[in-house]
């Protein structure tokens, strides 16, 4: 079976990149197609397999300005041709799922998300634009939001990572689409002995939707040990929050191993965004440590309250300060049990994964071999 898998954009590797490995994972002789494609900064990862570009790679630095051709996009995906392949897999979290593909051909999309900046935060990406930014939003956003509505109309089958994002597609393209949760790796997360040293972590990119500042602020205000972890363009105004304050470290990006150790020996993850899935506290859940999280979005779905961590319910640092002092008081009566947290994190395996995606694959290629023969 000769398979094509789309995805977004290859120009850095992190989670993104990683479901694509998992799909090769699946489907191993997979060709990629991609928008724009960085080989320099992917490094060893996906050389065995064939990767097509669209013509927007030939824009001179296109692999580094590609976050401002946005507009050009919907043409550039659309620009593959497919008539040779038996099924089309697409991982989109913008265009990739709006390729055009023969009525015989198969289409299943997992949507990571559907376009944040077209939809839900358009109007926080616009104010934290300058003024030429929010002049080309307004004038082709509206467009973006169309063709982004038609193109989901020819996808023959629609997967979610999350309820959270099943919702989303319902709202903005009127879609059915099924859920399917994103794994954990078990390999690259594990538990060590079960014990734990009393700081807390912060781990993710550091730009302003992940809000690290709350994280931050609580530790400070609490004077709680608290290693954030993670690199990006808020980390200059993360670090003078937390200015005079000893008990706050940072430790820029990390290797696996480094990263892997923090989650095994903390008390627990402070997870501060409103995420589409939330991998990073399934990871953490991996390692045998809780979460206190933000009750909004995936980790709604991926966190059991008093069982694997704790909520909070606004995006305040006195929220966040709340939710800390309500898990203290349950991890010193014993609530969290780190077998039981990592055993519930496993049930996010990458075999129950690939089961059920298989699945959800057979069925849609029945459903479109059927129509076929119609």
């Amino acid at each position: 079976m000769k398979v094509a898998i789309v995805h977004d954009w290859l120009t850095s590797y992190g989670g993104a990149e990683t479901f694509v490995e998992l799909l090769l994972r699946i489907y191993p002789d997979a060709d990629i197609y991609t928008l724009v494609y960085d080989k320099k900064r992917m490094g060893n990862h996906f050389l065995t397999n064939k990767i097509y570009t669209s013509p927007l790679q030939k824009i001179p630095f296109a692999p580094k300005i590609y976050t401002k051709l946005l507009s050009f996009m919907p043409k550039a995906v659309e620009s593959f041709d497919f008539s040779g392949y038996d099924l089309v897999v697409c991982s989109s979290s913008c265009c990739a799922k709006g390729v055009i593909t023969p009525p015989s051909v198969p289409q299943i999309a997992y949507i990571h998300t559907p376009m944040r900046y077209a939809w839900d935060l358009f109007f926080e990406y616009q104010k934290r634009s300058n003024a030429v930014v929010r002049h080309f939003m307004n004038k082709w956003m509206s467009g973006i939001r169309q063709w982004d509505y038609i193109s989901s109309q020819r996808i023959d089958t629609l997967v979610a990572n999350s309820g959270y994002i099943a919702r989303r597609i319902k709202k903005y393209w009127n879609r059915d689409a099924e859920v399917i949760y994103s794994p954990v790796n078990t390999r690259r997360f594990f538990p060590a002995d079960f014990s734990h040293e009393d700081f807390y972590v912060a781990f993710s990119r550091l730009v302003p939707y992940k809000r690290m500042d709350l994280a931050v602020e609580a530790c400070r205000q609490l004077g709680r040990k608290l290693v954030v972890i993670g690199a990006g363009p808020e980390n200059k105004t993360l670090r003078k929050l937390a200015a005079g304050c000893s008990t706050i470290t940072f430790t820029g990006r990390v290797s696996d191993e480094v990263l892997r150790s923090y989650l095994q020996k903390c008390r627990a993850l402070i997870f501060c965004a409103e995420e589409d899935f939330g991998l990073v506290p399934l990871e953490t859940q991996a390692c045998g440590r809780p979460v206190i999280a933000f009750g909004k979005g995936g980790a709604c779905e991926t966190v059991v309250s008093g069982k694997t961590g704790v909520f909070f319910k606004e995006q305040t640092a006195d929220s966040v300060v709340q939710a800390v002092r309500e898990f203290e008081s349950l991890d010193d009566s014993g609530a969290f049990d780190g077998r039981i947290i990592a055993e519930h994190a496993r049930s996010f395996s990458e075999e129950r994964f690939t089961a059920e995606f298989k699945a959800a694959v057979s069925r849609t290629m029945e459903r479109v071999k059927a129509g076929a023969s119609l």
